[in-house]
């Protein structure tokens, strides 16, 4: 074998250096990253506006009204309104998108991915699960407002917050399925094989070594669906929430939910005689909206960073 001399060897080397440390002046690539820069600089500051322009009158309905505003009723005074039965229906729409939506979301997934062969129909199915993802929400409200309120009125009592949570849990199915089958479908198949190596059955292996791989994706579509949900209105207008005041908040009667609370006040001209207006109530409840859906955003990150860690072992 021939010897190489050292001369020869620096001299390569050298050359392979400069060849991976070469730093051509690009200058498409340049531009591509000042416009991409430029658009998200610009993107913070639509974003920093709209907060501003949310916060700003909302800061005297805090001040002025404290946790009051949390714990009161819808009403004609702007200076003694409150959110709570917004936050009541949400809240039970949420429960019943984490019972009915989530579950059933996954379930699917799972099934799509781990247990379904590649057929025709089963790619029929796929895409047209990915077209519903991109149906416009009224679309859902026309459905809920069919099915739900009408056909199962024996079980759902009609248009009552029972039938809100399953359409909204319709709403958010397509987009839990399709986050859920790309965490699964982002699992090695050598995990998989692995499984099965040692005698493992086919749900063994996705309960014990898929599932827990994709958590943190699944978690994360699955928590942001929800955030999604929770900040429809359309749905709930054609499901029959009253934008007025309630007589009672139950589960088999009228009810409302923070988005309508909203579009029911900004709509309200002010009120003679009043330190607030209906302009900073609807704010105020904006702000409440907005810090629900950050909270389950953070919760998202959370979940995903935790699974993550016990993913990689550290």
């Amino acid at each position: 074998m021939a010897l190489v001399s050292p001369t020869v060897r620096s001299s390569t080397q050298e050359q392979v250096r400069q060849g991976l440390t070469r730093r051509d002046r690009n200058v498409a690539g340049l531009v591509l990253q000042v416009l991409l820069l430029l658009a998200v600089l610009t993107t913070l500051l639509i974003l920093f506006t709209l907060v501003i322009r949310l916060v700003t009158p909302a800061v005297p309905v805090f001040r002025e009204r404290g946790f009051g505003f949390l714990t009161g009723t819808i009403g004609s005074d702007p200076d003694k309104v409150g959110i709570w039965p917004g936050l009541y229906g949400s809240f039970f729409i949420g429960l019943g998108i984490v019972l009915i939506g989530i579950p059933l979301g996954i379930a699917a997934a799972i099934y799509l991915e781990e247990y379904a062969h590649d057929s025709r129909l089963n790619r029929f199915i796929v895409v047209n699960i990915r077209n519903l993802a991109g149906v416009p929400a009224v679309i859902y409200g026309v459905l809920g407002l069919t099915i739900f309120v009408g056909w199962l009125d024996p079980i759902t009592q009609g248009k009552t917050v029972i039938a809100a949570a399953l359409t909204l849990a319709v709403l958010v199915l397509p987009i839990i399925i399709i986050t859920a089958s790309e965490a699964i479908r982002a699992v090695p198949q050598g995990l998989r094989d692995a499984g099965y190596g040692v005698g493992a059955s086919r749900w063994e292996v996705t309960r014990d070594h898929v599932l827990p791989y994709a958590a943190p994706g699944i978690l994360t579509g699955t928590v942001l669906s929800l955030a999604r949900a929770l900040g429809e209105a359309a749905p709930l207008i054609l499901i029959g929430a009253i934008t007025g005041l309630l007589p009672r908040t139950s589960l088999d009667g009228a009810f409302t939910a923070l988005p309508m609370t909203i579009y029911s006040w900004s709509s309200k001209a002010d009120v003679p005689g009043s330190v607030l207006g209906f302009e900073n109530v609807a704010a105020a409840a904006g702000v409440v909206l907005l810090l629900l859906v950050l909270f389950f955003n953070i919760i998202a990150v959370v979940l995903r960073n935790k699974y993550e860690k016990k993913r990689t072992g550290t």
